[in-house]
């Protein structure tokens, strides 16, 4: 008994604080920087793909009330990490939310599960970039070989893994070392990055829809919600598996909670950045699905490039050509913010001695986690190059969900054993009813990804117990009381000189 009770032994609100305070990480986010940071990590594949495929198996037009649903059920987790970025502002979401509220070992596991939704996830938008950037050269009128743009292997359910006779998806190996070395130059570099590439995205959502309008045929939009037909179930139903399909066009939002420690005012700021990067691109989803199926019939919308095929149909060759250049910019903003998060979820563990102090050690000169990002990008470079698409989707969205599901309960429980606590921003209709719906959402979500995915989750879970209990509770700061060796000098009250000096120039 007394062994469990130290797994669930919870690290303080105050003392999270105050590595917050102490931290080396320099502060130099702005509200707007976190909108356009959650806004660049969720346009991305989802406008450009899922809003025609999704459209064209299930749901018709009706593809509009797919993404308004699904962006409600993402707005009770964005509500509830908003609330925990508030209260909890240090880098690590809903690996430091979990850890300040159940406890080391569930945090462990979450920690441990969002490397699937990071490096999974910027795995595979990495592959989505190459195949984008392929279409792309080829409407230059340069052919790619496929032997360099494709992965060895290929997946389905019923063959498993087989060879494709290719060798490497070398682009989307280039793309995640090029956006690794980026962050590794320090944040406000990839900001501006980042910032350069969702102006590109948006400018050519817009162009889209102001250049498509006048192309808009009324009765391309009937039946809005079209009958079952053809083997395919549209109708209610139709919307509903649709929803599911575009939830995953917003993973993403919970990325910009892993920069609280890296924000000028986190108590503000977070929410802000979250939420707003959420009905920015729920408005965008919606804007983009009523355009596409209002100037092609919807079930001819299943293809890789739903937005390029329907323009080149009204015989828009440039903006085709536009489309597929905001499609790399888009992807590769996407990119960058999945291998911005999970460093510095690394560098958090490794505060707490449940990894080694190496991956939170913060270079002194351009103050970013440098081997938690190198190790995320050569992990993320040897997925992209190797692995099919439809494998990384699967491991990013149970890992995803099952975050959301951890944060949403999170909210309930600190209400209860921490309500002293002031938060800046808080849940409306707490602490019940939008986590309880966050929470039973993601797990009916979870469901509806398939056993095969929940197998893979159960088994990389497991996987992760095993690494936990051989090294991380042998070495947690919470259960031994030895402070891991950062590589500086701390001062009597436990903060680095350098650190102090950063905090103060914030």
């Amino acid at each position: 008994m007394d062994f469990i009770k130290s797994t669930l032994k919870v690290k303080s609100i105050e003392r999270l604080q105050g590595e917050a305070d102490a931290s080396q990480l320099r502060r130099a986010l702005t509200g707007v920087d976190v909108v356009l940071i959650g806004t660049g990590e969720i346009i991305g594949a989802g406008i450009f793909v899922i809003t025609g495929t999704a459209a064209a198996n299930h749901a018709g037009p009706a593809i509009v009330l797919s993404f308004v649903i699904s962006g409600f059920i993402c707005a009770f987790a964005g509500l509830c990490y908003s609330e925990m970025a508030a209260v909890v502002p240090v880098s690590g979401s809903a690996y430091t939310f979990t850890y300040a509220t159940v406890g080391e070992l569930v945090a462990w596991m979450i920690g441990w599960d969002l490397m699937l939704e990071y490096l999974m996830g910027a795995a595979a938008v990495a592959v989505g970039w190459s195949g984008y950037l392929v279409k792309f050269l080829h409407e230059c009128g340069v052919t790619a070989d496929e032997n360099w743009v494709k992965a060895p292997w290929d997946f389905t359910d019923e063959e498993g893994f087989k060879s494709t006779g290719t060798y490497i998806n070398l682009p989307a190996v280039a793309i995640a070392v090029a956006v690794t070395t980026i962050l590794c130059l320090g944040i406000r570099q990839s900001a501006v990055v980042n910032h350069i590439a969702v102006s590109i995205k948006i400018t050519v959502i817009l162009i889209f829809l102001f250049a498509t309008f006048s192309y808009i045929n009324p009765a391309n939009w009937t039946p809005f919600i079209p009958e079952p037909h053809n083997g395919k179930d549209y109708g209610v139903k139709g919307v509903l598996r649709a929803s599911t399909m575009t939830f995953f066009a917003y993973i993403g939002f919970d990325a910009v909670a892993t920069c609280a420690q890296e924000v000028k005012n986190p108590a503000r700021d977070m929410p802000i950045g979250i939420l707003g990067s959420l009905g920015l691109c729920t408005v965008l989803y919606i804007l983009v699905s009523l355009n596409l199926t209002g100037i092609a019939p919807y079930e001819s919308l299943n293809s890789a490039s739903p937005l390029a095929d329907a323009v080149a149909n009204l015989g828009m060759a440039w903006l085709r050509i536009l489309i597929s250049l905001g499609a790399v910019a888009g992807l590769t903003s996407v990119v960058l913010v999945s291998l911005l998060a999970q460093p510095r979820i690394f560098s958090a563990m490794a505060h707490d001695g449940l990894l080694p102090a190496a991956f939170a050690r913060i270079h002194p000169r351009f103050k970013t986690p440098i081997l938690p990002t190198l190790v995320s990008g050569i992990f993320c470079a040897i997925a992209a190059g190797l692995l099919p698409i439809n494998v990384l989707g699967d491991l990013t969205s149970a890992g995803t969900l099952f975050a959301f599901f951890l944060v949403s309960v999170s909210v309930t429980v600190l209400r209860f054993t921490r309500p002293d606590l002031p938060r800046p921003f808080r849940v409306p209709l707490g602490p019940f009813v939008i986590p309880g719906l966050g929470a039973a959402s993601a797990l009916g979500l979870i469901v509806t990804t398939g056993w095969a995915t929940v197998l893979r989750l159960l088994v990389w879970m497991a996987l992760g117990l095993i690494v936990y209990f051989s090294y991380g509770m042998h070495h947690s700061v919470l259960r031994t009381g030895k402070t891991p060796d950062l590589g500086i000098g701390l001062d009597e009250k436990g903060a680095g000189a350098d650190e102090k000096r950063v905090v103060e120039s914030a």
